[in-house]
């Protein structure tokens, strides 16, 4: 089951966080179809939110297709967010990752500044790539 947790300082909404925190473990493979999410009761217990931010969250979700309420028993997975790799194929990339964080933190990064390089070095690789593939179908 997921754990929520929730970064006071992120700028995000928190219900926006608790959304992407499920993507993310669908993407990863930690949540797949049939999984029961935590109740709303469970979330507020552990992280300290409002009941109806919770909700809220899980009401987008199921707008998505993602989840669906099941009255007295929960809410549960009911898709799953497709054509990613299974959970270990994905496991040298992280043992790279972690290679490359354990470097950050070496050369003297704090959280803050690792998150900050990583983000700007998708979105500039993310971009460049996007470039070149409008470049090459002539679009652009």
């Amino acid at each position: 089951m997921i754990e929520f947790h929730l970064e006071a300082r992120s700028g995000v909404a928190p219900y926006m966080q608790l959304i992407q925190q499920v993507r993310h473990a669908m993407r990863l493979g930690l949540l797949k179809e049939g999984d029961k999410l935590p109740t709303v009761k469970e979330v507020v217990a552990r992280v300290a939110i409002n009941p109806n931010t919770v909700l809220k969250a899980y009401r987008e979700l199921e707008y998505e297709g993602l989840v669906q309420p099941r009255p007295g028993l929960g809410t549960f997975v009911t898709s799953t967010l497709g054509g990613e790799a299974d959970l270990a194929a994905h496991e040298p990339l992280r043992r790279d990752l972690e290679g490359w964080l354990a470097k950050a933190r070496d050369a003297g990064l704090g959280d803050e500044s690792i998150e900050a390089l990583f983000v700007n070095t998708f979105r500039h690789f993310s971009a460049e790539r996007a470039g070149n593939s409008s470049a090459r179908t002539g679009r652009g």
